[in-house]
């Protein structure tokens, strides 16, 4: 009966992803089918818009063909005309004159025949008859005015759907992923030299595989990458993948997205437990303040203004870690007196891990480092065998030093604002590092019997902790130089 039951749950469960993995493709051919009836009345759009705009240039030629014809037309006819009008009147004038001259030769009378026929030859020599030129002067001609479309309409004739850049292919085995930047690498089958850019999108993910419709995080876009690679930095890897996809575009169309690729993006990912925190620490997820009052007011004003997420929410179940454990200590059972601490809400038990934090240089006395879930709530950190830190001191005289087991010693160095914090918990090495310069404070040895909590105190200050990031290369560097080298804190482990 049992194992009949414990069958019957593998296959509900077989069940269960099964349906949830074809209601998500249900959801991928709905969006698809949406995509293409937008994707396809954006493309008619576009195509009746580019011919309206190559009727308009048809149209603005013609209009300037014609006035240049009309215009050429019209100074052709006036000279034409002119010319007309000149012979009409030579024409004229000189049948007159031929008349004149009929007439005279016709004439009887001796004594004026002479003197007409000297008048008429006179006339003749100036008459615009022979002035003229009988030779127009304009060609009727307008050949020079005819247009030759052929080359045009063959070029019409040969308009086709723009060539669509080929898929590119992102090259799995190329892309980096390290100090909190991630290299993606790709490539094309074929070289294209009509490729103008390309559009990277990248989305944070806590699955595996190819991306969910129903994906919490939206993609985001990285536009005119102009290389087959970009290095995206200053990430922040508050989840366990990052996926991504690329595609080609020329000057007017872009073409398919690649296959998507998902990375892994490990990093240590915590909040602050409120639940464990001091009264007098005022906590907001990763950061805190101190608090003179107690934190009774904060606590009130705070409780009026939450609002409970539901359940299944992104809010609730975007970051849940199996090592993320509720906190054991509330109400009575978090930190108090003089222990002004705080923990983080996941454990190291395995692995190399690495946060920030930053600190206001004036607090009165600040402390990172980790700690032991029994350690006690009256235990200051540093002062018993279930906490390391190093710790800031500002009353009465300043101190910076390294304390374990009630065990302190000094640290001759600069006290940076922001401190990093790594450790090695199958090795048991803790050990702390300018933020910026990464240059090692200290570093403690000891041998980890239990899973360890991030821990920080602070009196009259106020600190915030950095964490999704990855073990900085120089640190692992550093670590390695370092591994088989004596430590410098033995007497405190």
């Amino acid at each position: 009966m049992g194992d009949q039951k414990e069958s019957l749950r593998k296959i509900c469960t077989t069940l269960a992803l099964k349906n949830e993995e074809i209601q998500d493709f249900i959801c991928c051919l709905k969006q698809s089918l949406q995509n293409l009836e937008s994707n396809s009345s954006r493309v008619l759009e576009d195509l009746e818009a580019e011919f309206s705009s190559l009727y308009s240039v048809l149209d603005e030629l013609k209009e300037d063909m014609v006035t240049r014809i009309k215009q050429e037309r019209a100074s052709r006819t006036y000279e034409l005309q002119n010319q007309l009008s000149a012979c009409t009147k030579a024409l004229e004038s000189s049948e007159e004159l031929l008349e004149l001259a009929n007439q005279t030769l016709c004439s009887s009378e001796p004594d004026g025949f002479n003197q007409a026929a000297k008048e008429i030859k006179h006339s003749v020599t100036m008459a615009p008859a022979f002035r003229l030129s009988l030779k127009a002067k304009v060609s009727d001609n307008m050949s020079h005015m005819m247009v030759d479309f052929t080359q045009e309409r063959n070029m019409l004739l040969a308009l086709k759907f723009l060539p669509v850049p080929a898929t590119p292919d992102i090259l799995e085995s190329e892309c980096q992923v390290c100090d909190n930047t991630v290299t993606v690498v790709w490539t094309l089958l074929e070289p294209d030299s009509k490729i103008d850019h390309y559009i990277l999108e990248y989305r944070r993910s806590n699955h595996e595989g190819p991306p969910r419709v129903r994906e919490e995080h939206p993609w985001m876009v990285v536009e005119g990458v102009r290389q087959t690679e970009y290095t995206l930095t200053g990430l922040r890897f508050d989840t366990r993948y990052m996926t991504f996809r690329v595609k080609a575009c020329n000057k007017a169309v872009a073409g398919e997205f690649s296959e998507p690729v998902t990375l892994e993006t490990n990093a240590f990912v915590f909040k602050l437990d409120s639940g464990s925190a001091h009264q007098n620490l005022r906590v907001e997820d990763t950061s805190v303040e101190w608090d003179g009052t107690g934190g009774k007011v904060q606590e009130i004003r705070r409780d009026k203004n939450r609002t409970n997420s539901p359940l299944h929410s992104p809010a609730r179940s975007a970051m849940m870690s199996p090592k993320r454990m509720p906190s054991g200590r509330v109400g009575r059972d978090r930190f108090a007196a003089e222990s002004y601490t705080v923990l983080g809400d996941t454990v190291i038990d395995a692995g190399q891990h690495y946060w920030e934090v930053w600190f206001d240089k004036e607090s009165k006395a600040f402390g990172a480092g980790v700690a032991l879930r029994s350690l006690g709530r009256f235990d200051q950190l540093g002062k018993s065998a279930s906490s390391w830190c190093i710790h800031l001191n500002n009353w009465l005289q300043q101190s910076f030093s390294a304390k374990h087991n009630n065990k302190a010693r000094s640290l001759d160095c600069a006290i940076p604002d922001r401190i990093g914090v790594y450790c090695n918990y199958e090795e048991g090495v803790l050990s702390f590092y300018n933020a910026r310069t990464k240059q090692l404070i200290h570093t403690f040895r000891a041998k980890f019997t239990q899973p360890v909590l991030p821990a920080f105190m602070v009196w009259n200050g106020s600190f915030s902790v950095q964490t999704g990031l990855q073990v900085p290369s120089l640190v692992q560097c550093g670590q390695k130089r370092n591994s088989g080298t004596s430590s410098s804190s033995a007497s405190l482990t």
